[in-house]
């Protein structure tokens, strides 16, 4: 009898010891997203092609401001142990809108501009590519939340096409100052009063390319069980860019397609904030703002003639921006 007690009192010892010990944790952890990113844009250059008299530095300067970008966006995050992940986040969408001004610089208006026309966004996009690796710095205290590093890289590619040309002014020395010595007739910048061109002539085509290596920080930190707030900032500090610019209007009679190309180096950065609310413990939903940026540190500009020939001056401005609200949710497993 005594031997029974003692096998059954075992049973209910190791059973009840089985029960404490704690479950090991999942050796890999999956988080699939799916979001928007409604942003507005703005992408500029300018060159300096002043050594060619009679323009000025800058000798042109093309802006590019889009609106209603309503992005879709896919993040899938894979986590290998307690420490170590591996995260891609890719979007795109097409350009609902927006504005191009094109300014022409002439040395006598001393940088004011001696041609402005406007040209209307529309038929453009953005598409960008986001992969990086990263490992857990540190825990906050009590399971508050983490702070985690990585390295990466991104690809960013935009594209605008803008429709018509209104002539907003005209200074006196572009309608006065000939711009082509070369040619026996009188070849002014601009012409007072000039008509504009309809909205359905495509008249430029910009496609600006960035190719970016990484690193950031990303952290959350949990408020409740159900609420966190997150933030990540991420420093770009060897950006690669192209740029490709085709005047439709002139391709043949002066230009090639593309019409101008662009090479450089830059730098950026992204930053990003927003809240999570957890309906579950494997399914969220966030809010949050974006902020993307990149700079031109050098750059060459060069024009293709439609002789054949071309010519190669310095870049003076490359620059992109979007920012605005996101949201999305996340299931993990």
């Amino acid at each position: 009898m005594s031997v029974v007690i003692l096998a059954v009192g075992v049973t209910a010892f190791s059973s009840q010891a089985a029960a404490e010990e704690p479950v090991p944790a999942k050796r890999v952890h999956v988080e699939l997203g799916v979001g928007t990113w409604i942003s507005v844009g703005n992408s500029r250059w300018s060159h300096n092609a002043s050594m060619a008299s009679p323009f000025g530095n800058p000798t042109s300067r093309l802006t590019y401001d889009d609106h209603s970008t309503n992005i879709v966006e896919l993040t899938a995050k894979v986590s290998v142990g307690p420490r170590w992940f591996g995260r891609v986040n890719i979007g795109g969408a097409s350009i609902g809108g927006g504005r191009l001004t094109d300014d022409d610089f002439l040395t006598p208006d001393g940088g004011n501009p001696s041609l402005r026309t406007h040209s209307d966004i529309d038929g453009s996009g953005v598409w960008y590519l986001n992969a990086d690796v990263g490992a857990r710095i540190a825990d906050f205290p009590n399971g508050r939340g983490k702070l985690d590093g990585s390295v990466g890289f991104q690809y960013w590619r935009q594209k605008h096409e803008a429709y018509g040309v209104r002539q907003q002014s005209c200074s006196a020395a572009g309608a006065t100052t000939d711009v082509d010595s070369t040619d026996p007739a009188f070849n002014p910048l601009c012409i007072p009063g000039r008509a504009p061109i309809s909205n359905d002539v495509l008249a430029i085509s910009n496609t600006m390319t960035w190719y970016s290596l990484r690193t950031g920080l990303h952290t959350e930190y949990h408020v409740a069980t159900w609420l966190s707030v997150l933030g990540s900032v991420v420093l770009k500090p060897v950006n690669i860019f192209t740029n490709e610019d085709t005047h439709h209007l002139r391709i043949g009679s002066e230009f090639q397609d593309p019409s101008m190309t662009m090479l450089g180096i830059g730098f950026g950065a992204d930053a990003d904030i927003g809240a999570r609310v957890y309906v579950t413990k494997s399914l969220s939903a966030q809010v949050g703002y974006r902020v993307w940026w990149n700079r031109m540190i050098d750059g060459t500009w060069t024009s293709h003639l439609a002789d054949g020939r071309s010519s190669s001056f310095p870049l003076t401005e490359m620059e992109s921006l979007r920012h605005g609200l996101t949201a999305g949710i996340n299931y993990s497993f």
